[in-house]
């Protein structure tokens, strides 16, 4: 099952080989740091990672030998350095495959042992990729595809996170091609994106476009009488007990007649009601406040736009288009519309499974942020817990997890994680993601763009995975400075 390229010979150490690391000297130059490695063992084949590679040579353990021996020549011009110069790559020890299980390391490799390279079907089958699986990458120092399970990536949720600039936007577009690319009889999800800054649009041109619709933030619209009191207190935070008694009062009222009329209502309705009504003035003069401000978010209308079945379809991807939108409270009126609604009908059975990728979702489900500017946490962190039941599945990116609801984030199962430098931002990580040890937590930091960890649920093991090229076309509002300059 190991490809039969032998890499090295397992060694004793103070400190092994052991259940759960073991070292090799290597006979082969070719191996590198957070490489997959194999040798048979009591219980069968042995899988490693290395972690770490070092390089020794007995001429030059003493410095102020080496200080003298170099005033007058090069060491090498008298000894034979060369001769005595070896390298030792330390792996953790992952797990033992066999008959295409993995079972726990309970006894250690022998010293002795020939290390070899793993057989690119047995490291596919060890780190679960399936063959119909979402081709996001290749796998680092392997020529592997890193082919994602649907279902293990997506249905416990998924979060992409990374500093500004390290790739975030185009991971989620290489993933929504993959989604747009399947094949019907692997099945089709929707997939409905929150655009803040319209980094998306690119789609709806070239190869996508006739499986994309974007519709732009302004134009979206809520069906105010589809509103529950609820909600609507969630959009006016500020209102007094009395205050939401008398508003439920008008809304109970406002629906019986137009049950009875068979017509909708309004906004402007429910204002009309109110400013009839004989309500107290310190009660009613602020409460009229707060619904012409609510009035001026023009979101309001008496059907939704875009209706639920437009916005989540089989195999086609919808963007809502932020960009042009300037009020965040606005935005998060409809983030958390949308987003409630689309988990009720999927409860119903009315729209058909469903990612919802949520771009900036730190500025959406805020983790200290208080009710009035959180106007969305609510379903975020809702939809993270109970989703997976009814197929409702989540994708957070956000390039300040520490800001990020750390209900939501936690419920995350899998992580798609690119470079990372904060170290307020790291900390948050290791502690909302399982699978991440503290060498993985480092080697974030020195990501190059473009390169990702996919850890938790997708994989069997974290796995460090090389973003594929896109196809899609890129924003025009994607660009870089010196572009836009031109």
């Amino acid at each position: 099952m190991a490809d039969g390229k032998e890499l090295g010979t397992v060694v004793s150490t103070i400190d092994g080989p052991s259940t759960e690391r073991f070292s090799f000297v290597l006979n082969s130059k070719q191996v590198r740091r957070g490489q997959f490695v194999a040798c048979e063992g009591e219980q069968g084949m042995l899988i490693g990672h290395v972690i770490d590679i070092t390089r020794a040579n007995r001429y030059f353990e003493r410095a102020e030998s080496v200080a003298e021996y170099e005033k007058t020549a090069p060491l090498s011009a008298n000894f034979p350095v060369t001769d005595w110069e070896y390298t030792v790559a330390n792996a953790r020890a992952l797990g033992v495959f066999k008959n295409r299980h993995i079972l726990r390391s309970t006894f250690p490799a022998a010293p002795g042992s020939k290390v070899q390279a793993v057989e690119a079907s047995v490291l596919k089958d060890f780190l679960g990729f399936v063959d119909d699986g979402l081709a996001i990458g290749e796998v680092e120092n392997h020529k592997l595809p890193a082919t994602l399970d649907l279902t293990r990536l997506l249905q416990k949720h998924l979060a992409i996170l990374a500093m500004s600039g390290a790739g975030k936007s185009y991971l989620a577009s290489v993933l929504m091609e993959e989604l747009l690319d399947r094949k019907l009889e692997h099945g089709r999800i929707a997939i409905v994106v929150i655009d803040p800054h319209g980094e998306y649009l690119g789609f709806k041109s070239g190869e996508y476009a006739n499986r994309t619709t974007v519709f732009e933030g302004r134009k979206v619209k809520i069906a105010f009488h589809k509103v529950s009191p609820h909600l609507l207190f969630e959009f006016m935070t500020q209102l007094t007990i009395t205050q939401k008694r008398e508003v439920e009062n008008a809304l109970y009222e406002l629906r019986r007649e137009a049950k009875n009329k068979s017509q909708t209502y309004g906004l402007d309705d429910l204002i009309s009601h109110i400013q009839g009504a004989e309500i107290k003035e310190n009660v009613k003069g602020p409460l009229l406040s707060w619904l012409s401000q609510l009035r001026k978010k023009r979101i309001f209308s008496t059907s939704d736009y875009p209706r639920m079945k437009q916005l989540a379809q089989p195999g086609k991807l919808s963007v809502i288009d932020l960009s042009e939108i300037d009020s965040n409270k606005r935005k998060q009126m409809l983030v958390s519309y949308f987003a409630r609604r689309l988990l009720k009908m999927r409860k119903r059975g009315k729209v058909p499974p469903f990612l919802l990728i949520i771009e900036e979702a730190h500025n959406f489900a805020p983790e200290k942020a208080q009710k009035e500017a959180a106007i969305s946490r609510g379903i975020i962190t809702t939809i993270a817990r109970e989703g997976r039941k009814f197929g409702a599945s989540l994708c957070l990116i956000s390039q300040r997890p520490v800001h990020l609801s750390t209900t939501a984030l936690s419920q995350c199962n899998s992580n798609i994680i690119l470079r990372v430098t904060n170290p307020f931002d790291i900390d948050h990580i290791g502690e909302s993601c399982e699978g991440i040890d503290k060498g993985m937590l480092g080697a974030i930091t020195t990501l190059r763009v473009g390169e990702a960890l996919v850890v938790g649920e997708a994989v069997n093991h974290p796995v460090f995975v090389k973003i594929r090229r896109r196809k899609s076309r890129k924003s025009s509002k994607g660009e870089s400075l010196s572009s836009m300059a031109r």
